[in-house]
Order: structure tokens, then sequence, then C-alpha cells
């Protein structure tokens, strides 16, 4: 039997994340219908991340295994056919059956957009956080600075996960302020705020619990240097606030 791995973007406005839940519509379901549909047979799909309800993603990865002779690229031409226009398939290859997405991955990265401005653009408010009071940026690369390297993420976890080991390592997290982005074929402009970060894995909500905080800051409602106290107290209480799935955004996977 071989397996197909799958490089997937996604527009995650209508789902309710990646991972298959009764009674609600996620992007892993919709795929592995549209799996069976081309193959004729079912197959589970596997992703590299779980990403939650309303996150996008321009890099995710998944495999299926199968016992169809399609090739690589009639895989994804038909797949392309038959999903939802906000799924799209990028790439299609057969791999190793040892590979597994989430468990061979070196490194992840996130980026997240923040609309720092009173009244946003009406094309990006599917795609960005929406703050209208004014962010000291320098506060919040200050407060980050804490965040970088190996660390117990426990306080920027969200509830309801069932990870036993929290310690994971971002290897870079870069906070830089925009004045326009690229929509189609022109730019918007306005006052736009990119928080990239990349590690060698990530909690569940622990990006959008670590920006939450970090606008807090900005807003000057946590000190700069409580971001340390809050990381060691392993507390999600002491944390800032969850930010909005849409303005979430998976990269890339690195293997």
């Amino acid at each position: 039997m071989r397996k197909i791995k799958l490089l997937i973007e996604y527009d995650g406005t209508a789902y309710h994340g990646w991972q298959i839940q009764n009674d609600t519509t996620t992007v892993q379901g919709i795929l592995e219908d549209s799996v069976q549909r081309i193959t004729g047979a079912p197959s589970s799909v596997h992703g590299a991340s779980r990403t939650d309800a309303g996150v996008h993603a321009l890099g995710q990865v998944a495999v299926f295994r199968t016992e169809s002779r399609l090739d690589d690229g009639t895989i994804k031409k038909a797949l392309n056919a038959v999903l939802p226009q906000d799924i799209r398939i990028l790439e299609a290859a057969e791999v190793d059956d040892l590979f597994h997405p989430r468990d061979a991955a070196v490194k992840k990265s996130y980026f997240y957009i923040i609309v720092n401005q009173r009244v946003p653009s009406a094309f990006l408010f599917r795609y960005t956080w929406a703050v209208p009071q004014q962010l000291d940026l320098n506060a919040m690369a200050e407060a980050s600075k804490a965040l970088r390297g190996r660390h117990d993420f426990a306080a920027f976890m969200g509830a309801g996960s069932d990870v036993r080991d929290t310690v994971r390592e971002i290897n870079a997290l870069n906070i830089e302020r925009l004045d326009r982005v690229d929509f189609m074929t022109g730019c918007l402009r306005g006052d736009f705020i990119k928080i990239w970060a990349e590690a060698n894995g990530f909690l569940r909500h622990m990006v959008r619990n670590i920006v939450g905080t970090l606008v807090a800051t900005g807003r000057g409602r946590i000190p700069v240097d409580r971001m340390t106290e809050i990381l060691q107290s392993r507390d999600r209480r002491l944390a800032g606030q969850t930010a909005p799935a849409k303005g979430l955004f998976l990269e890339r996977i690195v293997y």
C-alpha cells in the first residue's frame, strides 16, 4: 500500500479546525471524504498540525495510505477538482511508509497579523485581529525575548490539552510593524503588526496565548518584566487573553 504526502493550504474560516469532530465540518473530514471519492476506498488522513477552528494554513502537511495506482499529479488534480475552493492541494508525492508528518517534523512556523487601527480594511477582517488601541511595539519586542529558547510553556497552553510534556523550544520570535500588505494585485495601507514564531513544536493555543499576552503588554496592562514570571509560573491565569483564531496562519513545516 502506498503512502501519499500532501502539502495543503486552506482558509480556516468555515471549519471547526483540522481534527475530525462529531457533527462539525473540519478540514481533516473534508479531505478524507475527498480521498475516498477519488480512490474509491476510505482512508485516514493524518496531519502534522491540529490547527484550531478558524486558523488558516499556507503549508499544512498530511498523509494517507491508498492502494490506488493514480500517479502523484493525477491525485493532486483530482483532489483539487472535488475539494471546496477554500482547501487546495499544492503538492502530492509518494513517500516512504515510515514517514509521519507530525513525528518527523523538525520545526514549525506560524505568523499572526494584527491591524492596529480603528477602522481596518473590509478585505482583511477574516484574517486579522483588529486592535484599535495603539500598541507599544518596543515593549512587546522586549517582553518577547523572555520566550525565546527552551522553556516550559504550560502558562501559554490552552485548556483541554492532554499533552504531558509542555516543554518546547522557540528558535525565533519576531515582531515587526508594517505599513502595507499586498492583496490581489494591489496593496492595502494601514498599521499592521506581524508576529512570527518558529519552534520545534507548539502546544494547544500556544501562539494565540503568546500573542494575547504580548498585546496586553503593548497596551500597558502587563509590565514588560512580567513575562519571565508568567513563564516560570506555569499558570495560564497569569498570561493574557487568547487572541482570536482568524489572525493565525500555519506557515511552514520543516523536515
